[in-house]
C-alpha cells in the first residue's frame, strides 16, 4: 500500500524556520499533483501549498511570500520551506499526493501529519 512519509516538523520561535519534507513510495504511481495542508485544534484542513508536477506552485494567501514549495527533480518528493514562522502557522502539517488511478480518476493519499508549533 502506497504510503508518505513526512519529517521536518517541531517547535521555533516566532521569525524562525522550518523545512517540512515527504517522500511518497514508490509503489504509488502516477503522482501528478503533491501538497501540503494543516490543520489547527477546531479548525478545518486548509490547503497551504501545492504544486502540480510540470507546473507552477499554488499558495494560500496567508502563507504567500514567507513559504516555498519545491519538488525533488523527477521525485515523488516534496519540501516545505517555512520562514518568517509565526503563531497562527501552529498546526499540524499534512502531506497529500494526487495520483490518477484507473478510469482516469484521482486519489488522494496522506501523510500521518507532523506538528508544527511557533511559540515563543
Amino acid at each position: 500500500q502506497g504510503q508518505l512519509v513526512e519529517s521536518g516538523g517541531g517547535t521555533v520561535q516566532p521569525g524562525g524556520s522550518l523545512r517540512l519534507s515527504c517522500a511518497a513510495s514508490e509503489s504509488i504511481a502516477d503522482i501528478y499533483k503533491m501538497g501540503w495542508w494543516r490543520q489547527a485544534p477546531g479548525h478545518q484542513r486548509d490547503l497551504v501549498a501545492s504544486i502540480i508536477f510540470g507546473g507552477s506552485p499554488n499558495y494560500a494567501p496567508s502563507v504567500t511570500g514567507r513559504f516555498t514549495i519545491s519538488r525533488d527533480n523527477e521525485k515523488n518528493t516534496v519540501h516545505l520551506q517555512m520562514n518568517s514562522l509565526k503563531p497562527e502557522d501552529t498546526a499540524v502539517y499534512y502531506c497529500q499526493a494526487v495520483a490518477t488511478i484507473f478510469g482516469g480518476r484521482d486519489y488522494d493519499y496522506w501523510g500521518q501529519g507532523t506538528q508544527v508549533t511557533v511559540s515563543s
